[in-house]
């Protein structure tokens, strides 16, 4: 599918621009085409399509899938998407998450600070802003059904057999960039998840057909 010409940010097209999402291993790829085939089917369908992306603190992981998923969506011009995050518990996004995807060119600002700060994000001039804080799954930011729990990490897939309203359950684990805090690897191991999602999740966004 050929993106549209969207108002995106520059520095975020131009980073997009540089996505090679032909580097996916054929085992990742397996793990995405579930998520491919839930988004297209409600594409299909002219249905909303509501994803919840969820890890255990809601600090790091699932929301740099929240904020890349509704870029990608905006980027590929794919309708009616709504992405949400959520953890098993609740506690703060990582400051390096927001040092790192500020450097690529999203637009963020503090809406209120604290121990847990709620932050706006935004990826084009005239789009909604993304509202980011730390929220448990059944907080009541997130839907309460007809969407998908896409677990991005491998203890909220374990900690979750089941999760309350979701009509699909996909698990898209990725490594934790948490080990590496307050070490001199932590700037480069964010930027790597970082783009790691980014690349799989433009590689989702570009197989759906409208």
């Amino acid at each position: 599918m050929i993106p549209k010409t969207s108002p995106l940010f520059f520095e975020i097209k131009q980073f997009i621009s540089t996505i090679n999402s032909s580097i996916i291993l054929l085992e990742r790829l397996l793990v995405l085409q579930p998520l491919i085939d839930y988004i297209q089917n409600k594409t299909v369908n002219n249905q909303e399509i509501r994803l919840n992306f969820i890890c255990t603190h809601n600090s790091r992981r699932s929301h740099l899938s929240q904020i890349w998923a509704q870029t990608m969506a905006f980027h590929f011009d794919i309708k009616n998407v709504f992405c949400y995050s959520g953890g098993t518990e609740s506690t703060t996004i990582y400051p390096t998450i927001i040092t790192n995807l500020e450097q690529i060119g999203f637009e963020i600002e503090v809406i209120s600070r604290g121990e847990n700060s709620i932050y706006s994000t935004k990826f084009a001039e005239n789009q909604h802003p993304i509202i980011g804080f730390s929220k448990k799954i059944d907080s009541c930011f997130n839907p309460k059904s007809a969407f998908a729990a896409i677990l991005t990490c491998s203890q909220a897939d374990g900690d979750c057999p089941f999760i309350f309203g979701a009509e699909k359950r996909i698990p898209i684990a990725y490594d934790d960039p948490k080990i590496f805090d307050n070490t001199p690897l932590e700037v480069e191991k964010y930027a790597e998840r970082n783009q790691q999602i980014a690349t799989e999740l433009f590689y989702v966004f570009s197989k759906i057909k409208n």
